[in-house]
């Protein structure tokens, strides 16, 4: 797979705010978040996430409709799908 591009917008005391931009058949890569976390995307779309035991599970992405995650989390998010997806990385630093 081709890595995903990313570019942090702002990092500071408080917050990493980081956008992600997934062209076809790219991915982020296997990582653990270490921060609470807010995804905001920027575009529609159908992120392929895999698990550390290798279980794939596909997550739609709406426009504007953020979610939450605590740290810990621990996956690769994939992009199998013909269009370029791009959200928002919020990171909550403690």
């Amino acid at each position: 797979m081709l890595s995903a591009k990313s570019e942090v917008q702002v990092d500071n005391q408080e917050v990493r705010v980081t956008e992600w931009r997934l062209a076809p058949g790219s991915a982020t890569g296997h990582h653990i978040h270490e921060m609470d976390y807010v995804i905001v995307p920027v575009t529609a779309g159908e992120l392929t996430i895999v698990a550390p035991n290798g279980e794939r599970s596909k997550s739609p992405i709406g426009v504007g409709k953020s979610y939450f995650r605590k740290a810990g989390v621990e996956h690769d998010v994939q992009n199998e799908t013909a269009a370029e997806i791009v959200f928002v990385e919020v990171e909550l630093k403690p």
